[in-house]
């Protein structure tokens, strides 16, 4: 047997038993793993889902452009389709995801514009506001909106809800699901519910969304809504596919405990996703003394590992957001254990001899190069060397017309590995901006000398 297209194999998705990391855990939990859909993500399902009921309805036309504002996951399955279909695709995203997403949407032929994430929705530089504009700008166009698109939650009530009733057997007793669109989470729960009104549906949410509070209290806060790391749950509005009438509740997860519990899921089950699974698991942790051992938990694990290597499966990632703390050295245990000095620099418009004599009574063999006291380029023996070769009366020249790139400045929680990676032959030291607002360098000898402290 064989499949028409690759549409086709979207949906039937294992469900598999988590052992390791749900040790604390009393119910039975198991994993919708949705990374075995074609786009590797669940928007796989509602994408062709919403295509198709536009298609019926008129509203997308033959040859016709699909613009949409996503995160990658639904652009995925809508650029799927796309081609499969015959159709364009424009995508506005925000910078807060992943280098990864963005680069798999141009892989299938999607343009993507990228735009700022700390912005309101009304914002005309908003990814939602931008794909709006471009909806009414672009001829035979279809904005599917998978936020206010009903035919997302309809997608989840008519699959994902009835393979998960099938494959526990009707034992499923809680749903836990990152909400972001709210389509599944109100889909998948809405079918489940009607078969047991008795099931919980559990959302998980991030702290700098609105979900949670309006949920408890039916307040809309803007003073909930700020900045946050976690991708793919978590909104600043209220999607008309969020149906709080079908979810129970909603637990709050931190950034940090989503990052980690992300890698975790990879460590100790072997199952490589993307960070709303890490937030699932972290929100059913904190959730597991409301759980009984007889009780049957599905978490569904929304999208696949490699869209997150640069960020969740990073650890200098992780270190500079002060997620990660391991025995490794850092720059901050490396500037600890040097001797305390000033560090030199030189003004961009000093002399080179004023550079070179400062160079030689310090004996030393570079110089950062400084401009109203920001650090601006580099000076190093090797540069000074060949251009006097060249040109003997540069010595009178200003140091702005020999200096070169500055050295690399590093957070204080870079690891020894990044450190020693940027040190080479066009950098010999990389610099550090202390939490005093200090400057200090790290030199290969720095390093060394930590190593063997």
């Amino acid at each position: 047997m064989w499949y028409n297209n690759i549409l086709e194999t979207i949906g039937n998705t294992p469900l598999v038993k988590l052992n390791n990391i749900t040790r604390e855990i009393p119910a039975t939990v198991l994993a919708k793993i949705e990374t075995t859909n074609p786009g590797n993500s669940i928007k796989d399902r509602m994408a062709v889902k919403m295509i198709e009921d536009a298609e019926k309805s008129g509203k997308l036309k033959p040859g016709g452009t699909i613009i949409e504002g996503t995160s990658g996951n639904t652009g995925m399955g809508l650029a799927m389709a796309a081609i499969i279909k015959g159709y364009k695709c424009i995508f506005t995203t925000t910078d807060k995801q992943s280098k990864e997403k963005v680069d798999a949407l141009r892989a299938f032929g999607a343009e993507v514009i990228v735009c700022p994430t700390n912005v309101e929705p009304e914002d005309p530089r908003s990814y939602y506001s931008v794909s709006s504009r471009l909806e009414r700008e672009v001829p035979n166009s279809w904005k599917p909106n998978q936020y206010d698109n009903l035919a997302n939650s309809q997608a989840h009530y008519e699959q994902t809800g009835p393979e998960i009733w099938a494959q526990t057997e009707g034992k499923i007793t809680h749903l836990v699901v990152g909400v972001g669109t709210g389509g599944t989470i109100s889909g998948t729960g809405k079918y489940l519910k009607e078969r047991n009104p008795n099931i919980k549906v559990w959302g998980i949410d991030t702290y700098g969304s609105v979900f949670k509070k309006f949920k408890e209290t039916g307040i809309l806060d803007k003073n909930e809504i700020y900045p946050y790391i976690t991708e793919g749950i978590g909104e600043d509005f209220l999607p008309k596919n969020v149906d709080f009438d079908i979810i129970d509740l909603f637990e709050k997860v931190t950034d940090k405990d989503a990052a980690l519990m992300t890698r975790d899921i990879a460590r100790k089950e072997g199952i490589f996703v993307g960070n709303s699974a890490g937030s699932a698991i972290a929100g059913l942790l904190q959730l597991k003394d409301q759980l009984k051992p007889e009780d049957v938990v599905v978490v569904i694990f929304h999208d696949h590992g490699s869209r997150y290597m640069g960020k969740m499966y990073n650890e200098d990632w992780l270190r500079e957001r002060g997620f990660l703390k391991d025995e490794k050295l850092t720059a901050r245990s490396i500037i600890s254990k040097k001797e305390s000095a000033e560090i030199v620099t030189i003004d961009c418009e000093k002399t080179l001899l004023e550079a070179i004599n400062t160079m030689h009574s310090l004996n030393i063999s570079q110089i950062p190069v400084t401009q109203k006291e920001m650090v601006v380029g580099k000076l190093v023996d090797g540069d000074i060397l060949k251009a006097l070769m060249e040109n003997p009366s540069l010595k009178s020249a200003k140091v702005e017309e020999i200096m070169s790139a500055s050295f690399p400045f590093v957070d204080l929680n870079t690891s020894i590995d990044r450190i020693s990676a940027l040190i080479n032959k066009d950098n010999s030291a990389v610099l550090v901006e202390t939490e005093a607002g200090k400057i200090e360098i790290i030199t290969q000898y720095d390093i060394i000398n930590a190593i063997s402290a």
